[in-house]
């Protein structure tokens, strides 16, 4: 197990988290990258507690991936029928990421953020825009740029379609399909394929 987690957490991250699993045993899978999550807990019907990670992840993101999963399973076996990411949920986060959030695991542009979303944390990393984007900057360079770096009018490539930036709503950006003219709404920090002109 260490040998393996050595190519996914930061090192100095590595006993504490085997310490973590050691007494909260589960069958840990790390799996090919899902688009709609980054982990996932479950109770198999065999009654093993299974958590999966993405392979893809940067060390932070899977380490915060993982404590976020691990804090899933604490829950459940602490309280079982409870809302998935309620006061419970968030509590146990919190303690378990405390050891974790230090300067020798954690580079220091990430903590800031990373402290300040553990105040209360939510379903999803990517809900908190600053500290995503934060993470975002440690994923190996694809090619890719933000939303939010993409001209007003300029267009980009999506999941091989292609768009035109429009204006920004609140927390998101309004974009229109070129082939269909359809309206959609970006994250402000989806990853999009700049069509330089």
């Amino acid at each position: 197990m260490k040998e393996a987690l050595k190519t996914y957490i930061p090192l100095q991250a590595i006993d504490l988290v085997i310490n973590l699993l050691d007494s909260n045993p589960c069958k840990l899978k790390i799996v090919n990258n899902r688009k709609t999550k980054h982990g996932d807990f479950r109770k198999l019907k065999s009654g093993i507690y299974q958590i999966t990670v993405n392979n893809d992840l940067n060390e932070y993101r899977f380490l915060l991936t993982l404590i976020h999963e691990i804090a899933h399973l604490v829950t459940h076996q602490k309280y079982r029928n409870i809302k998935p990411h309620g006061v419970e949920w968030k509590q146990n986060f919190q303690h378990l990421m405390l050891p974790f959030v230090h300067p020798e695991i954690y580079p220091l542009e990430i903590l800031p953020f990373l402290a300040g979303y553990l105040k209360n944390p939510k379903a999803s990393t990517d809900a908190d825009v600053k500290l995503s984007l934060a993470l975002k900057r440690f994923d190996e360079k694809n090619g890719n740029s933000f939303i939010f770096e993409v001209p007003l009018q300029h267009k980009f490539i999506h999941n091989k379609r292609i768009f035109e930036r429009g204006n920004k709503r609140r927390t998101r950006y309004e974009c229109v399909e070129i082939k269909t003219n359809k309206k959609y709404l970006f994250h402000q920090n989806a990853e999009v394929k700049l069509i330089n002109d």
